[in-house]
């Protein structure tokens, strides 16, 4: 018998295939990770508002204890109406201050009965926290 010599056979690996493959699923991704960001995208308009500290404001403060103040003149729940409505101007914003600590039951008591002698202008009091790491090193 006689065996033929044939040519060598080709042992490299054709990539041309592969490479395109790879080229083809990269664009896809490129096209769909933009519309895959989660969220809601909505374009706010430009204002300027004056910060809270250039008004003048009427503060409902709510202590620890539940007691209630209005510019730091303690008031029961039952005379709030009669007092916070001889005190507030139809122009002036509204801001409550509540300990941590206080029932949201409370709180939410007090915002009610605050704009049912309507007020449209009510904010919530806090404290900055870099602030508030401040104050306590210097107690230290």
């Amino acid at each position: 018998m006689k065996r033929s010599r044939s040519k060598s056979l080709n042992q490299e690996m054709n990539l041309t295939n592969m490479i395109d493959v790879v080229f083809a699923i990269l664009i896809v991704f490129l096209i769909s990770a933009p519309l895959m960001s989660q969220g809601i995208k909505v374009d706010l308009p430009d204002a300027e508002a004056p910060t809270i500290e250039d008004k003048k404001l009427l503060k409902v403060t709510i202590t620890k204890d539940e007691k209630i103040f209005l510019s730091e003149m303690e008031v029961h729940i039952d005379d709030f109406n009669e007092i916070f409505k001889s005190l507030w101007k139809n122009d002036v914003p509204v801001v409550i201050n509540a300990d941590e600590s206080v029932k949201y039951g409370i709180v939410m008591k007090v915002v009610s009965l605050v704009q049912v002698a309507g007020v449209k202008q009510l904010g919530f009091l806090t404290l900055d926290k870099d602030k508030d790491k401040d104050k306590d090193k210097k107690r230290r």
